[in-house]
């Protein structure tokens, strides 16, 4: 099964639910900021994307900047203000089986179909 975790305020998110929807993929969706990530769920997010915690940061968001910008802060303390603040996780994520993808742009849903 494919999930997304959207957020429809934002313009990427939206272009990818559209993307799954026009390749008639079955999928659930969540909406991550109604439905927040538990720290279990964001690191297995995380490792399914292959990355960094800090490469899911949308670091030119207004909470980055203020509160975490020029620090040095591990990956548990990454981690924990997504958790914290769900706004920073970048949009929208796909996750199907053992692989996940940042689908901007939104073709790279393709290659993980």
């Amino acid at each position: 099964m494919i999930t997304i975790y959207h957020n429809p305020r934002c313009t990427k998110s939206r272009e990818g639910l559209c993307e799954l929807e026009i390749l008639n993929q079955p999928f659930q969706l969540r909406k991550y900021l109604d439905e927040p990530f538990t720290k279990d769920e964001l690191e297995e997010v995380i490792k399914k994307l292959n990355i960094k915690p800090i490469e899911l940061v949308r670091t030119k968001e207004s909470i980055w900047v203020e509160n975490y910008k020029n620090k040095t802060l591990t990956d548990a303390e990454i981690i924990n203000a997504m958790l914290a603040h769900p706004k920073l996780i970048e949009r929208p994520i796909i996750v199907k089986g053992d692989k996940a993808i940042i689908a901007r742009p939104k073709e790279k849903i393709k290659d993980l179909l």
